[in-house]
Formats: C-alpha cells, sequence, structure tokens
C-alpha cells in the first residue's frame, strides 16, 4: 500500500520558527512530526510514502535520506505549491495501480491508530473514508455532517454558522478512482475542492483519542506541553 504525507505548505502561520526549520520537520516530544507519521504508516503495512516539499526541500530530502527504518520514502518538489488535491493528481501515474492509497497532513499531531481507517474503508468499500474530530472551534475547520451509519452527507469548508461539530482530521483512505474527481486548474484543495464532490460516497471514522492541528504557533506550543503530559502517564 502507498501514502501520501502533505507536507509542501510554506508554514507561514508558524513562523518565525519556520523560517529556518520546515514544518514537517518540527518535533513534538523529541520527534519529528514527518518521523511520527513515517512510523504510523509503517505500523499499518504501508510500504511506500511520497512527501512533497516545497519550502526548504533540502532540510527535507537530507532528513530522509539519513532514515534507515521503512516505509520506502520518496520526495517530489513542487515549484509551486498544487493545493493537496493537486499533489495527488501529478502524481497519479504513481499511485493509479494501486486501489487504495493513504493520505495525511503532516501538521496534525494524533495518538489516532490508522488501522481503524484502513479496516473501515475495506469493510465499507465506498470510494472515500475519512477521519473525523470533535472540533473546539468547528468554524475553522471542515465540517462533516454524517447520516446514521457515519456516511458523509455534507460537507463545508470552514463555515459561518457550522451545522456540528464534526470536523475533517486530516487523514484519508481513498481509492484511486477518486483521482478522477480533481478536477480544474491548480492549486485544488481536498478540503475545499474535492470533499464536497464526494458527498454521498464517502464513509467516516472517528477520532478516539488525542488530535490537535499544530498549524499554527500558538497550537504547536499547547501540543508540546500536552504531549509532555501524557507521555508522563
Amino acid at each position: 500500500m502507498k501514502a501520501f504525507i502533505l507536507s509542501a505548505g510554506l508554514g507561514t502561520r508558524l513562523r518565525p520558527i519556520t523560517e529556518r526549520t520546515p514544518k514537517c520537520l518540527l518535533s513534538v516530544g523529541g520527534k519529528p512530526m514527518l518521523d511520527r507519521w513515517l512510523d504510523a504508516l509503517g505500523h499499518v503495512g504501508v510500504d511506500e510514502v511520497l512527501v512533497n516539499v516545497h519550502h526548504l526541500p533540502d532540510l527535507v530530502q537530507d532528513h530522509v535520506a539519513k532514515r534507515a527504518l521503512p516505509p520506502e520514502v520518496r520526495t517530489v518538489f513542487e515549484p509551486e505549491l498544487l493545493g493537496s488535491a493537486g499533489t495527488l493528481r501529478a502524481n497519479r501515474i504513481w499511485i493509479e495501480s494501486d486501489k487504495t492509497f493513504l493520505v495525511c497532513n503532516v501538521d496534525n499531531l494524533t495518538d489516532f491508530d490508522l488501522s481503524l481507517l484502513v479496516d473501515r474503508h475495506r469493510n465499507v468499500g465506498m470510494m472515500a473514508t475519512l477521519a473525523v474530530f470533535h472540533a473546539e472551534v468547528p468554524s475553522a475547520c471542515g465540517i462533516v455532517e454524517v447520516d446514521q451509519s457515519g456516511r458523509m452527507v455534507g460537507f463545508e469548508e470552514k463555515p459561518s454558522v457550522p451545522k456540528s461539530d464534526l470536523a475533517n482530521a486530516g487523514m484519508y483512505a481513498f481509492d484511486s478512482s477518486v483521482l478522477d474527481e480533481i478536477v480544474g486548474p491548480s492549486p485544488q484543495d481536498v478540503g475545499r475542492d474535492l470533499l464536497p464532490r464526494l458527498v454521498g460516497h464517502a464513509q467516516t471514522v472517528t477520532v478516539d483519542g488525542y488530535f490537535r492541528d499544530i498549524g499554527t504557533l500558538d497550537a504547536y506550543r499547547v501540543a508540546q506541553k500536552e504531549w509532555a503530559v501524557r507521555d508522563e502517564r
């Protein structure tokens, strides 16, 4: 199985610490976020991972080159950011021979077991399965509406009046057929452009445990403190 780790963003909301360190190499609990995701993906049987890079790409490539543990990692440089869905489409040849692939946002810190996402996707058999969580501030997230079976029946990115607190967690299992739903010029975003097209064709699995988007400086600092307390238990 193959997977994408989406990590090419500039990390502007994390400045000044991302001026010299790409966000995927920021550490929590002494481990870079990129390594956390590579370890988690390897644990569920992923054998190849594509990491997209843009900001400070040499640092990411050097880090990957020194890593000895599986899975196998390839980096793809984006001279211009393609957006999260645009990256999937641009690497279609690499992925479309596999029926199922995984996608994870590098700036989410979680102890979620990705095998729950994989199992849900294989057992239900829909085009897509996405992990969701209960958001503290729903208006800042992509909000998911589900029916009693957990099927996604509505999606809105950062709504001013959220219909629920169930939010997109940035972890996905996709069938390769989902690539046909990425249309229009890049940049194309998974949340803004792709997920609305998958309403009625996607299942959800709820994160039961720790989850925090560390994409801002304040959130990153909070996460470091919370994770330290968690490790002490």
